[in-house]
């Protein structure tokens, strides 16, 4: 991350205030947020203390007492929030069937298209949106799926590596997924470094990653990383086509397509292995979290429904969708 962002409420005015000075004692009960701008940017920056950290923040305050705290107030709700959208159930589920479980799950997302929106008619100013929007997880693929690896034993861990070896370009660096979409980036024109658009992007977006750190840095969610993960993996492939094929109408090809193109033949691969051998094989040997890994996957829908709505919402009525309008290169 290049710079702090702005304060977007009094809840990041609290947060950003503090953690640039000398670790000290938070508030024990936070401000209220002033929206869900305020809230998902607040968790964003709690979080990115386990990823690659803030620019002049000491990093002790990773783990300090009361930011953990904090972060456990909003995590709380968030997940309000979450279950209020999308009921939490026990559920039965055999090992079998968690294929075809969270096919359904998929099925019943009725939120429009937005890769067959850009595949067919998206201009180059909405891809250079899109991509920066999703720069806030794509730089930093598959990180907060990571975390379930030390929470999963046997089946489902070997499914797990086995799908992060290859986000991570198979122990290639120029093959990470993450610098394939930041190459995708400068191919388009725009800043590829992590963390640049931070400033612009709303907290629908913010939410979307938030989801993952949540439900990663949580054993307790587990279950929900697994879901989030394996229909994460299950509905990959046809939108990455459809993206790839959207940059080739606009003349766009090599770098700027390369990440969408790697990902139409990876997702395919590991579509197998996430929905039979990962989420399976949890709910094989623990049949109690079958209700937290279609919780997972269903959660994930929920949120990027609301972030595609937003963006069409807003291409529709020919303004921006980010916080405010992009200025790219030539």
């Amino acid at each position: 991350m290049l710079s702090l962002p702005s304060a977007r409420g009094p809840l990041t005015e609290l947060l950003l205030d503090a953690l640039p000075a000398a670790r000290h004692r938070l508030p024990a009960v936070p401000p209220e947020p002033a929206d869900d701008d305020d809230l998902h940017l607040a968790l964003y920056l709690c979080y990115e203390l386990h990823y690659r950290g803030l620019p002049g923040v000491d990093e002790r305050w990773e783990w300090d007492p009361s930011l953990l705290a904090l972060r456990g107030a909003l995590e709380e709700r968030f997940e309000a929030e979450l279950t209020a959208a999308v009921p939490r159930v026990a559920e039965r589920l055999a090992p079998e069937e968690a294929d075809v479980a969270l096919r359904e799950v998929e099925e019943g997302d009725d939120a429009p298209s937005l890769s067959r929106r850009l595949e067919r008619d998206g201009t180059v100013e909405q891809f250079h949106e899109f991509l920066v929007h999703r720069s806030a997880y794509q730089l930093k693929e598959a990180d907060p799926h990571s975390w379930a690896m030390p929470r999963l034993w046997g089946g489902p861990k070997a499914a797990l590596v086995e799908i992060q070896a290859d986000e991570y370009g198979g122990g290639r660096a120029d093959r990470i997924h993450a610098q394939l979409f930041a190459r995708a980036m400068a191919a388009l024109g725009l800043d590829s470094r992590y963390g640049a658009y931070l400033e612009l992007l709303p907290g629908v977006t913010l939410r979307t990653v938030n989801l993952m750190s949540l439900f990663g840095l949580h054993r307790r969610l587990r279950g929900a990383i697994v879901g989030h993960l394996a229909l994460f993996e299950m509905t990959s492939s046809i939108p990455n086509r459809r993206y790839g094929d959207g940059l080739r109408r606009l003349g766009f090809s090599g770098d700027a397509t390369e990440f969408f193109d790697e990902h139409v033949e990876a997702d395919a691969v590991h579509e197998a292995v996430a929905a039979v051998d990962l989420a399976g094989g949890l709910i094989r040997q623990d049949p109690a979290l079958a209700g937290d890994v279609l919780w997972g996957a269903r959660c994930l829908t929920w949120v990027e429904a609301a972030w595609t709505r937003h963006l069409l919402d807003a291409w529709d009525a020919r303004r921006s969708s980010l916080r405010a309008p992009l200025t790219v290169a030539a």
